[in-house]
């Protein structure tokens, strides 16, 4: 007897590309499971006209499916983890991660275009973009984009934008990886905390067992770190605290950013075992909330 497993998403393409990730490996590896997607659209996909942190954060985008997923219309969902806010109920856990895609920022100019104008605003919604652009290019106009991928490179395109900051994960998963002008080293520009990684939500008490094979461990490691750092500094999905972890072997090195004060920021580096991931996050949080 075939059952059914119903797999919760945005309706964005890049959404539906994530989500099709995880609907692959149950065709490929679960027989007798057949994926189903159930797409929907969100808060935060509906509300273009206001910047996140106006209107509540990045958390608007998993609202619905979390809802979907307590009502049992749903069996899981798939997340970007960046928009997954730092606290989860226990009712809905996150069942585990899955392998991390290229996790640093980029720079897209318009099609057609090799030499970045400058005399028109870059493209950005993210405080923590924005802090760190400014220091490295002083000269430069920030002007906040909505929308999904595929529309703010229309506007791109059409001229609003001399540039765009985007997620290569994102750009990668649609097969747009022409479109990067740039890449920004995670030392350079810091990421998003888990920014790459999709996390899978599901109900408690549940049988998902038959997902283990679609997780990895290192993203495991990776997302406790950078969401233990945020959570110590209460950093939600639209603050400009974020962290970034390279995970080698049995060690981890852990890069911290916060803001300070009057627009200024600080990044800070810690390292330590991946089995004590948690407890790096929070530690090299303490220090730079308590000893800079």
């Amino acid at each position: 007897m075939t059952k059914t497993f119903r797999i919760g998403s945005r309706e964005s393409m890049l959404a539906v590309a994530q989500a099709q990730l995880l609907m692959d490996y149950i065709r490929d590896n679960c027989p007798g499971i057949t994926p189903e997607l159930v797409t929907m659209k969100t808060t935060g996909d509906r509300i273009l006209d206001r910047t996140l942190d106006a209107v509540g954060g990045k958390g608007l985008f998993v609202k619905e499916l979390e809802q979907a997923l307590m009502d049992g219309r749903i069996d899981a969902c798939v997340h970007s983890l960046k928009d997954v806010p730092m606290n989860v109920t226990k009712a809905l856990p996150i069942l585990g991660y899955s392998g991390r895609e290229d996790a640093r920022d980029v720079l897209v100019l318009p099609t057609g275009v090799s030499v970045w104008d400058r005399t028109k605003p870059v493209g950005t919604s993210s405080l923590r973009r924005s802090m760190q652009l400014q220091k490295m290019y002083s000269d430069i106009e920030i002007c906040p984009v909505r929308g999904n991928v595929l529309t703010r490179l229309q506007k791109l395109d059409a001229g609003e934008y001399g540039a765009l900051i985007l997620a290569a994960a994102g750009l990668k998963r649609l097969h747009l990886e022409e479109r990067i002008s740039r890449y920004f080293e995670p030392e350079e520009l810091l990421p998003a905390a888990g920014q790459g990684i999709l996390a899978v939500q599901g109900r408690a008490g549940e049988d998902d067992s038959f997902l283990e094979g679609f997780f990895d461990d290192d993203s495991q490691v990776a997302a406790e770190a950078e969401r233990a750092f945020v959570r110590e500094l209460d950093g939600g999905c639209s603050s400009p605290v974020t962290a970034y972890a390279r995970v080698n072997g049995e060690q981890l090195i852990l890069y911290g950013f916060c803001d300070i004060y009057d627009g200024s920021f600080a990044c800070e580096s810690a390292s330590g075992s991946r089995n004590q991931a948690e407890q790096t996050g929070i530690g090299l949080a303490r220090y730079m909330r308590d000893g800079l």
